[in-house]
């Protein structure tokens, strides 16, 4: 492990009553300071996903490059010492913070880890052994700063089949870092597919699901929408007995945010309306659908940018964020409730 600054545990405030994670996912950047975690509390937020990347040259290379310095390609806020220092600042306010690595990929082959699927059984162990290298490392800065959750993995749907080398690797991992674990898996019916959930603490879910086939749905629309999706939810929580928790979820500040809920906006598109309206109704129809379960046990928003002004870049308007829209209002007014 590359040698990493101890982040101090200060003291931490209790968590909400109800023991909800009220999360967003923090955009690693160039820095963080006291001032770009006020919006945060103001906002009722109490946990933050900090994402490291690994890299891997292509979806069938058995190879997971792991960089942990803060290079030309790599922002501070994700190395070693930026998660570190973000998570120590986070902490001063009573902010906790799940550490959970990502993987990009390179070349032919995929875009998305979904895409990740080896073609022999020599390349599958290697693959292993290579993730293991990447998630093993992260799970020590995860323990070096007494970090509060780690996310042993994210959307990587083809690998989850290979159950005995998860659990391996789950054990390795609760050899180093002694906090509550999960996996991220996607919506896609990935959730349903992991056999491995009794070996976790909780049960993680990026929570992408299409809740619409027109632009600008009402509320009512989104609510009937989310009915299947709920049903399959609480059927795996009931199978598992743990509870779910949205590693990831959001939308884009665009009419049609309800379609295809995972896809980027045009990021060429600079001069399009916002649509703030569908946006809050989507924030409003996920909260009233699933706040209320008492085996949902939180969300992290997608996502947050450190010291984004009102004024700030047209293509952050028709982003993922919330901020400084209507859905953040929606965020907040249920984030502190039951604080």
């Amino acid at each position: 492990m590359t040698p990493v600054q101890t982040a101090v545990r200060t003291s931490v405030g209790p968590p909400p009553t109800d023991g909800r994670m009220r999360g967003v996912s923090w955009v690693g950047s160039d820095s963080v300071s006291s001032l770009d975690l006020e919006p945060l509390t103001q906002a009722g937020v109490t946990w933050i996903a900090q994402t490291p990347f690994g890299w891997q040259p292509g979806a069938a290379v058995p190879e997971v490059q792991l960089h942990t310095g803060s290079g030309n390609r790599h922002y501070w806020g994700e190395s070693d010492q930026g998660l570190l220092l973000t998570a120590a600042r986070a902490q001063q306010r009573g902010i906790r913070t799940l550490l959970k690595p990502h993987l990009w990929l390179r070349g032919e082959g995929g875009t998305w880890p979904g895409d990740v699927k080896m073609t022999s059984d020599a390349d599958w162990q290697a693959w292993f052994a290579s993730y293991s290298t990447f998630i093993l490392h992260y799970a020590e800065v995860a323990e070096t700063g007494h970090l509060d959750g780690f996310c042993i993995g994210t959307e990587l749907a083809q690998t989850v089949s290979h159950e005995a080398e998860w659990r391996h690797l789950i054990g390795q991992i609760r050899r180093v870092y002694h906090g509550p674990l999960t996996y991220a898996a996607n919506w896609s019916g990935e959730f349903e597919q992991v056999k491995f959930w009794d070996a976790l603490d909780f049960i993680g879910v990026q929570a992408y699901f299409p809740l619409s086939k027109i632009d600008q749905p009402t509320k009512a629309t989104l609510l009937a929408a989310w009915q299947p999706p709920l049903r399959r939810l609480e059927a795996l929580h009931k199978q598992y007995r743990k509870p779910i928790v949205f590693t990831e979820v959001g939308y884009k500040t665009t009419p049609d945010a309800a379609i295809e809920p995972w896809v980027w906006p045009d990021r060429l598109a600079v001069l399009t309306p916002p649509d703030e309206a569908t946006q809050a109704a989507c924030y409003a129809a996920l909260f009233e659908t699933f706040w209320p379960r008492p085996w949902f046990k939180g969300l992290f928003v997608w996502k947050w940018y450190p010291g984004l002004q009102p004024d700030g870049p047209a293509r952050r308007h028709l982003d993922f964020t919330p901020q400084h829209k209507p859905a953040e209002q929606v965020m907040a007014q249920w984030f502190l409730k039951g604080k």
